[in-house]
């Protein structure tokens, strides 16, 4: 039987100490539970710590663009052997895979990446990915590692995604642990205190809409404290941190590509009538299109915007928007196929 796949993401601050150097206390633990893990499931390590690693070695370290990405660089190989390290007492071996965002927004690349794993989970090797930091472009960067770890996990199927941070879970404002979010609202996201750390890009907004992102695709995200005790091992069981249940979804594995991995570069507003029409599980037609906000090409993804400005959907373009226009609305041009449209 397959087993089900886990993708388990730390961050920067999780497994770094307060001088901003890695933690090998939390490395050996983080290894020895994987090992436990690793015998029922396939499991993504998404681990930042490079840059932390790295720049230690840097003179006058200031934390510029090309600083961090040259503290990546040398941070990235530190990271690898420090995890190599504590995985072989439990004969396990890693893999490294660095990643950049075109690695998700162009399909067949993103199925090769895919393939790789599985052949990677086949003879029993864990990947461990982080964003190429050294060649990523600023403007296709992914946000943070919680992005990183979220396509995977969307894009792969993965029964669960644990996101463990630098405090026990989501605090309510007496600064208790919530021990469950059944659906990440507005009200929700409210509780995700501004902050982030010194060493880190994300922070608890961070995790949470992403966790959010997940959720909505059928995965169910915990947010846990990665220095509890055991705690990889209790937040896979949902006995530690907080649990945000997966809701419902029957979207199909290209359409979750769709919503979550690819790049959107258009945006359009329509009238109540489409969003109607795109609800019912219609294609788009030309004639409900209110306005184009950001141009796109055949083949590109971009955004659905309802009356209000909310975004509802997005969907992959059959066409360019600049031959829209008022004769292209009479015709009823079709803009998107409503097997091309995801509903967010």
């Amino acid at each position: 039987m397959k087993k089900p796949i886990i993708v388990i993401k730390f961050g920067s601050a999780s497994i770094t100490t307060s001088k901003g150097e890695l933690d090998e206390l939390v490395v050996s633990e983080i290894a020895r539970q994987v090992a436990l893990l690793h015998q029922n499931y396939n499991i993504v390590l998404v681990s930042s710590g490079a840059v932390a690693a790295g720049k230690k070695h840097l003179q006058q370290y200031g934390g510029t663009l090309i600083e961090r990405k040259a503290a990546a660089a040398i941070g990235n190989p530190l990271l690898l052997q420090t995890y190599s390290k504590y995985f072989a007492p439990f004969q396990l071996a890693i893999a490294q895979s660095l990643c950049e965002r075109h690695h998700f927004s162009n399909r067949d690349q993103f199925l090769q990446l895919k393939k790789t794993y599985e052949e990677l989970w086949k003879n029993g090797i864990i990947p461990v990915a982080n964003e190429n930091d050294v060649v990523s472009n600023l403007e296709l960067k992914f946000s943070d590692n919680d992005e990183l770890a979220t396509l995977i996990a969307v894009g792969f199927g993965a029964e669960q995604i644990l996101y463990s941070t630098s405090v026990p879970g989501v605090l309510d404002a007496d600064g208790q642990v919530i021990p469950e979010i059944k659906v990440i609202d507005k009200e929700a996201l409210s509780l995700a205190k501004k902050e982030k750390s010194a060493v880190g890009l994300g922070g608890m907004t961070s995790k949470l809409n992403f966790a959010r992102l997940a959720t909505q695709m059928g995965i169910k995200a915990v947010i846990f404290g990665v220095r509890t005790q055991d705690g990889i091992l209790k937040a896979v069981k949902g006995e530690t941190g907080t649990v945000c249940l997966a809701q419902p979804c029957n979207i199909p594995s290209r359409n979750k590509w769709l919503a979550s991995g690819s790049l959107v570069t258009g945006k359009i507003q329509v009238d109540d009538g489409a969003q109607k029409a795109l609800k019912a599980r219609h294609s788009l037609l030309a004639v409900g299109v209110k306005k184009i906000l950001r141009d796109f090409e055949a083949g590109e993804v971009f955004e659905i915007l309802d009356e209000k400005g909310i975004a509802f959907a997005v969907a992959k373009s059959k066409l360019d928007s600049k031959i829209l226009s008022s004769d292209t609305k009479k015709q009823n041009l079709e803009i998107a196929h409503a097997d091309d449209i995801v509903l967010l």
